[in-house]
């Protein structure tokens, strides 16, 4: 009869094992546009013009750009706290993975023991002191039948995938600013470039005024003006100096290095600005780290709402335990000293209060959280998208009409000068067309860096070389 009851509660607990109470998950759905509004010209990505997914900073061309990229891959200590975090995700799965086993114990118990001689059941020439050794193992088995343990393996892969995507976020973001950082680096030893070359020129210009003025052709008006015009840009230059180490140091940080160990040697700006294909908009919610993290996180919510809805059921757990006991050191383990016991236990939680009900409304509200989370960040990167479209679009088209005014700048001083060799004009006219062209020129020197940068910016915005589940194990070297 015994039998017949303990194959009855198995049979129901296998029966019982596919049920779960998480909701059915449904990926939150966004309105997508077939095109974006500022692609223009832009060509959609084909398989053919991915973006390079093992570095897409080598769009740029730039060795010197590959060499710092690969060192921020290796010792960036954020990347290295993104990834410790994503271990972290691992290890805890693992974790809960364990519930799914049945864990097995061992167990050594020796006592010993006085009875109460006056007991009236107990017969008066029995010894009342005894011993009792017991050696034996445990088995239990959670048969989840509500699915708490499968909802909550779910929930932890599901964190996982969110951790895995949140380190590829975290890299392209630590790429991007390391690129940024260098453009304007680059922009820092053109503007210094270009200044020296004008300083040359002032200082030539302060001669010519002296001389000039030596022989009663210029007025001491001048002498001071060409002077004043060298100093200004000394100074111009020494500003530059000051904000191109604080750039530098920025690069030494995104490396992993101290900045007082971080040097690097003047060049110029790379000279190619990359075509970028853009991709369809429905892509972009694929190719986005940052999107896929929340709509992992979204999934993770939902399966939390299984476990904690299985909290209002019994935990059925299935025991098996055996092993020897005797009131004798030797023998021992024997057949007649072997003791065993097997069968189902249940327990249920019958008042708490309505904490498991809070907490079941408490998921259920994470998961709406997380929902619309997800819909801001995705939002948030169609903005992104077609505010760098917009951006190199005008850029563009700045720069065109930059070129022709520095043309037209250079063309005036020319004149300028001319016309101060031949008397005609007083030398404030020369100063004033070298500061329209200094100025011109620096312009698009930092309208050059700025379509550099929002180019990186239009790459990171559209997910970067990101592949899913293209996790490097192996941490970042912080050491410096």
């Amino acid at each position: 009869m015994g039998n017949r009851r303990l194959s009855v509660l198995l049979i129901t607990a296998v029966l019982l094992t596919g049920c779960s109470f998480a909701p059915v998950y449904h990926p939150p759905v966004i309105e997508t546009p077939a095109t974006f509004k500022e692609g223009g010209a832009w060509q959609p990505a084909t398989p053919a013009d991915r973006i390079n997914r093992d570095g897409w900073w080598k769009l740029f061309r730039d060795p010197t750009l590959d060499q710092l990229e690969t060192r921020l891959n290796r010792a960036n200590p954020t990347i290295a706290v993104a990834l410790a975090r994503h271990d972290e995700a691992a290890a805890e799965l693992s974790e809960i993975k364990a519930n799914r086993f049945p864990t097995l114990q061992l167990g050594v118990n020796g006592t010993r023991s006085r009875a109460f001689s006056a007991e009236p059941r107990r017969d008066g020439n029995q010894v009342s002191t005894y011993s009792t050794d017991t050696i034996g193992v445990g088995l239990d088995y959670d048969l989840d039948l509500w699915g708490k343990v499968r909802n909550a393996v779910e929930a932890g892969e599901d964190a996982l995938q969110a951790q895995t995507d949140d380190l590829a976020a975290v890299r392209l973001s630590m790429q991007a600013s390391l690129a940024k950082a260098y453009f304007r680096l680059r922009e820092s030893d053109s503007e210094r470039r270009l200044l020296n070359q004008t300083i040359d020129a002032a200082q030539r210009a302060v001669t010519l005024t002296q001389n000039r003025h030596a022989g009663g052709i210029a007025s001491g008006l001048d002498v001071s003006r060409a002077q004043t015009q060298l100093d200004s840009l000394q100074a111009k230059a020494q500003d530059i100096v000051a904000r191109r180490a604080l750039i530098e140091h920025v690069i030494a940080t995104l490396v992993g290095v101290p900045p007082a160990s971080f040097t690097l040697a003047p060049a110029g700006a790379p000279a190619y600005l990359p075509a970028i294909p853009t991709g369809l908009p429905t892509t972009l919610l694929q190719r986005r780290p940052d999107v896929a993290a929340a709509e992992r996180r979204v999934a993770q919510a939902n399966a939390q709402i299984g476990v904690a809805s299985a909290a209002f059921f019994p935990d059925v757990t299935l025991g098996l335990a055996g092993g020897f006991q005797s009131d004798a050191l030797m023998p021992w383990m024997t057949a007649p000293n072997a003791i065993w016991a097997i069968g189902p236990q249940l327990v249920m939680n019958l008042f708490d209060g309505g904490q498991r009900r809070a907490v079941t409304q408490a998921m259920r509200a994470k998961l709406a959280e997380n929902g619309a989370r997800y819909k801001v960040i995705a939002l948030r990167a169609f903005e992104q998208v077609e505010d760098n479209l917009a951006r190199l679009h005008h850029l563009g088209d700045e720069a065109a009409e930059e070129d022709k005014a520095l043309a037209a700048a250079r063309h005036t001083l020319d004149l300028a000068m001319s016309r101060y060799r031949d008397g005609v004009v007083s030398y404030l006219e020369v100063v004033t067309a070298q500061t329209t062209e200094l100025d011109t020129d620096m312009a698009v020197q930092k309208l050059e860096t700025r379509r550099l940068c929002a180019c990186t910016q239009l790459i990171e915005a559209l997910g970067g070389g990101w592949r899913p589940l293209d996790i490097d194990s192996t941490p970042p070297n912080v050491s410096g």
